[in-house]
């Protein structure tokens, strides 16, 4: 649904935006006034950040592409080999400056100058009005951003991963209790992988259309769940190459289960991190295994403990990366 409402969102600016950019070309008069429309959807077709990039770098490039057409219309008297060739050297020099999305409104531009073997001052400053009235619409209606929405579908996005993570954890827990493991947590484990991609797509996406740095806290976030998830991933095959459970496996599945209940936002893991060191310590000083088999499993599960510690450092590393004004923002009391 969400998808549908971007979409619609996205026509409707489009369909506004080059109607009116075409109105206003032809109350100035313009010649070609239609390409007006046509600048509008073509910069309106990115994010409000690079709509404004875009927007610099057609400008920039828009003289060049002049530049060279005074050039090659003067000494190509064939008009369409000097669009031939001018379109060449627009598009080579775009393309080496990474400003291929530049690339289709010079062109047309030089197809309006070559054409009419026209290039004059007043033909040239057409042109200019043409994409000038285009990209300022496309600059206006790109701020019609519904950010409020989009920032609490990250929201609630966070509070699914964070469920469906805690529901992991339980699940491995019940697993080194009794060898059973819910078959709904890892049929499912696939597609979390794939959700936490888009949600890392869409944290950009916000960040992207707003013109503040801070949104990168949840670009942070999402990158920081799908470590951590990974780190999940592995330790599920790990546990389930053990072939006895050692009695210290009930322990690791209580702290597991102590640790599923912190596997949320705000919270900075260090008193987490102090009892496994503890639980890592009591190991320590435990009879060594009497069989190959006891010593094989609880290698397995002591591997267990450092993969929980690397997912730990996962979110201490995160609050680590917080800046002041992030700690403000999200973590405020």
């Amino acid at each position: 649904m969400e998808k549908y409402k971007k979409s619609l969102l996205l026509a409707a600016k489009i369909g506004i935006g080059s109607s009116i950019a075409i109105i206003i070309a032809q109350s100035l008069h313009l010649d070609y006034a239609v390409s007006a429309g046509t600048v509008t959807l073509l910069t309106l077709m990115t994010s409000k950040l690079e709509t404004f990039r875009l927007s610099i770098s057609r400008f920039l490039t828009f003289g060049l592409t002049v530049a060279l057409a005074l050039v090659i219309v003067a000494h190509v008297h064939n008009m369409w080999l000097a669009y031939g060739l001018l379109l060449m050297l627009v598009v080579f020099i775009a393309e080496c400056l990474g400003l291929r999305s530049t690339i289709s409104v010079n062109c047309v531009a030089a197809a309006h100058l070559v054409t009419s073997q026209d290039l004059s001052a007043k033909s040239i400053l057409n042109e200019f009005l043409l994409v000038l009235i285009g990209v300022t619409l496309a600059l206006i209606l790109n701020l019609f951003h519904a950010n409020w929405a989009h920032r609490r579908r990250i929201i609630a996005s966070m509070r699914r991963v964070e469920g469906q993570l805690q529901e992991i954890m339980r699940g491995v827990a019940a697993y080194l209790r009794d060898g059973q493991m819910p078959g709904r947590v890892w049929g499912e484990i696939g597609d979390l992988e794939a959700e936490l991609q888009g949600y890392i797509a869409s944290a950009y996406e916000y960040q992207d259309n707003t013109f503040q740095s801070h949104p990168e806290y949840y670009i942070s976030y999402f990158e920081m769940r799908l470590e951590q998830f990974k780190i999940l991933h592995r330790l599920h095959y790990e546990i389930k190459s053990i072939r006895s459970m050692p009695q210290q496996a009930a322990v690791v599945a209580d702290y597991l289960e102590y640790l599923s209940g912190f596997v949320v936002e705000i919270n900075s893991p260090d008193k987490q991190i102090e009892r496994l060191e503890e639980l890592f310590d009591d190991m320590r000083h435990q009879e060594l295994p009497a069989t190959r088999e006891e010593f094989e499993s609880r290698a397995i599960l002591y591997h267990v403990l450092m993969d929980i510690q690397d997912f730990l450092k996962c979110k201490a590393d995160f609050v680590k990366g917080m800046d002041e004004t992030q700690r403000r923002r999200y973590w405020a009391a």
